[in-house]
């Protein structure tokens, strides 16, 4: 199998990946990194030499590298264009991008785990404080995402359209990531609703933290 894919199974960016893998029907090796063990597996020099920033998802194909969840769904969307995930359209792809970058640069590097422990290690900020810094960013992040939801008629079924797209391989996670850490989800009724109908599709159940094979309990 070419397709080879470095993840943990709480990452939201790996999160993202396997749905476009899944919903572009791409068989696929999973590599479970644990970004916890042994102060994490990530920072060890084999994986190093993969990622130099020792972050996952890492999607490799055949001997070529891929890093970023952007780029690596950008990737799969170029070399696999079977069940695209970026509409035809040129602004319906500038806008399927606008909202993915909300969650991949505005929200998601707010509260990722390397900026959680920076915060609890280094700044003393532990527990509700830490909790209460994650869901501002997200809160923040979410409604402008709603915003733009509601504002546009192009929103669907999905964030774009009736299909699901790149959007919606970020917008799911980040979903996951509020209910974990119980962010108040009641204000953004487009984003719940969407994430519900993505979350009865089998390639987003079969993507999610629960079902891989490195979950814990």
């Amino acid at each position: 199998m070419d397709l080879k894919l470095y993840s943990y199974w709480r990452s939201s960016a790996a999160y993202r990946v396997r749905i476009a893998l899944n919903l572009k029907g791409l068989e696929y090796d999973l590599v479970p990194i644990h970004l916890l063990r042994d102060g994490g597996e990530h920072h060890r020099a084999a994986f190093l030499e993969l990622n130099p920033q020792g972050l996952v998802p890492v999607l490799t194909d055949g001997g070529r590298v891929y890093r970023q969840s952007m780029a690596i769904l950008e990737y799969l969307d170029e070399a696999y264009p079977e069940a695209p995930l970026l509409p035809s359209e040129i602004r319906a792809r500038g806008r399927v991008r606008s909202l993915a970058q909300i969650i991949a640069c505005d929200i998601h590097p707010l509260n990722n785990l390397r900026v959680n422990m920076y915060l609890d290690k280094e700044l003393g900020i532990k527990g509700k404080d830490r909790i209460q810094w994650m869901n501002y960013w997200m809160t923040e992040g979410f409604t402008a995402f709603e915003s733009m939801l509601a504002g546009s008629p192009t929103t669907g079924e999905f964030c774009e359209g009736d299909t699901p797209t790149m959007a919606d391989c970020f917008l799911v996670p980040q979903v996951y990531n509020a209910r974990r850490y119980g962010c108040d989800l009641a204000p953004f009724p487009l984003i719940t609703e969407i994430c519900e109908r993505c979350e009865a599709l089998a390639e987003f159940r079969v993507a999610s933290p629960e079902n891989q094979p490195d979950a814990e309990t």
